[in-house]
């Protein structure tokens, strides 16, 4: 049944497959420290020879500092870090076979954020996910073979990094882009994995039509490389399609996407003595792991519920959608990557066992439209995330916690300050999804103010 559904999303409208391989390369990767594309140069040509035979090597670090100015549980800042490994290999130009891409890669997380600071349920730095929420080790995260079959049609299977498939024009990468996990993609997709092994097809019937379909292991993660375990659990299906439209000139894109899960999870409809049972539960891979925080507030308040008497209730199946679009209003002439325009992204769940009921998302974006800053971007958004009503209404309506939505506001300037090197500024302030914390020195419930997080980007491209 599972793979009916595959072949049947193959007809719905992650768009991004097409444009991960292959790898654009420059002229060279040589030039003065003020204009080569990376920091290291062409390696006394071997780079640049490399990359005519088509094996691409990169390595890149990102370094976010943020600061809980104010609101929030604690205020304090923190550092987090991701370093980038990837590998590309295009067999055409290898000398191979035609229409064949490997991508390996691999990341490591190091440093502290500031999450727990802030008291969100979605992270303030989507770059903590990776590999594991606040998660210190290397993993591997993308390790596919893609070969297309023809111009308009191709398959893929491997390990599958599904962060990647996110970026849009104006949202979705978090190294140059937003930062809040709320801006990188629809919170109702919480329950997909971040990386899983997987397969699945691409067709593209048009040169403005992009369609796929993705079969993915539910229980998939950055640090399990157990081929043999992959589907135990059941399937995770994913149909998407990507259209893009030019009105008066303007390019602009429309999306739409389904997904479709048979892993048997854990319900959010328990009896109360169950509720501990839920939390310490690790389901929710997109999300700061709010488990032990909603815990503490059982052992404080009510003990007795900290012992299970009832079998947990589950859920046999899962669905989310998508829709969103990206247009630009206004761009200068003969460049279709530039200019200022408008985004909008709207999801919506089961609500059971997905915690998310809906999520929205809509800005302002511009790309290269400051004079003589021809690669500086900038963002403006706003992202409301609704819960659904049965996630823990014994906690909500006893302790009066909140956990009905959480609001958040972000705005950016990402500047190269060289082709290998970028620095960005960057707002938020945040309406938490809970809405109290514990004293740390009585035993009572306090408010939390808003959270207003202040931080910076720099990513070097070695």
């Amino acid at each position: 049944m599972a793979w009916l559904l595959l072949a049947a999303f193959t007809l719905a409208l992650a768009p991004n497959l097409a444009q991960a391989q292959p790898v654009d390369i420059p002229p060279t990767w040589g030039g003065d420290i003020w204009s080569r594309p990376r920091l290291t140069g062409d390696w006394d040509g071997v780079r640049d020879d490399l990359g005519k035979n088509g094996v691409v090597f990169d390595v890149d670090l990102t370094s976010i500092p943020q600061d809980v100015a104010s609101g929030g549980p604690n205020t304090g800042s923190d550092v987090w870090n991701n370093a980038d490994y990837t590998i590309n290999i295009d067999t055409g130009k290898m000398g191979l076979w035609p229409g064949g891409f490997f991508k390996f890669a691999a990341d490591s997380g190091f440093g502290n954020s500031v999450n727990g600071n802030a008291g969100t349920i979605a992270p303030v730095n989507t770059g903590t996910l990776v590999p594991g929420i606040n998660d210190r080790t290397t993993a591997l995260m993308n390790a596919t073979f893609m070969q297309f079959l023809s111009t308009k049609f191709g398959l893929f299977a491997g390990k599958v990094n599904m962060l990647d498939l996110g970026e849009t024009e104006f949202y979705g990468d978090y190294h140059t882009q937003f930062i809040n996990t709320a801006f990188s993609f629809p919170l109702t997709t919480l329950l997909v994995p971040i990386s899983a092994f997987g397969g699945g097809i691409i067709a593209l019937p048009s040169n403005d039509i992009t369609l796929s379909a993705i079969a993915l292991d539910p229980d998939g993660t950055p640090t399990n490389n157990d081929l043999g375990s992959a589907f135990s659990d059941g399937v995770t299906l994913l149909g998407s399609g990507q259209l893009t439209v030019k009105p008066f000139g303007l390019v602009g894109h429309q999306s739409l996407g389904i997904i479709w899960s048979d892993k048997n999870r854990i319900s959010l409809s328990q009896d109360p003595d169950n509720i501990a049972r839920l939390l310490l539960f690790d389901q929710f891979p997109r999300l700061a792991n709010p488990g032990p925080v909603l815990d503490a507030f059982l052992r404080r308040f009510f003990p007795g519920l900290l012992v299970p008497t009832q079998p947990l209730n589950r859920e046999t199946s899962s669905w989310s959608m998508t829709y969103g679009f990206d247009q630009y209003f206004w761009q200068p002439d003969g460049n279709p990557k530039h200019g200022i325009g408008l985004f909008f992204l709207f999801g919506a769940s089961d609500g059971n066992p997905n915690p998310v009921q809906y999520s929205y998302l809509a800005g302002i974006g511009g790309k290269g439209v400051v004079p003589g800053r021809p690669d500086d971007s900038f963002g403006i958004g706003v992202a409301k995330t609704q819960f659904s009503s049965a996630f823990l209404p014994f906690l909500r309506q006893t302790l009066n916690l909140g956990l009905e939505r959480e609001n958040a506001f972000e705005a950016y300037y990402n500047a190269a300050i060289t082709p290998w090197i970028s620095a960005t500024a960057d707002i938020q302030v945040i309406d938490q999804g809970l809405d109290k914390t514990t004293s740390s020195i009585r035993p009572f419930l306090r408010n939390i103010d808003d959270a207003v997080i202040l931080g910076a980007r720099i990513r070097v491209r070695f």
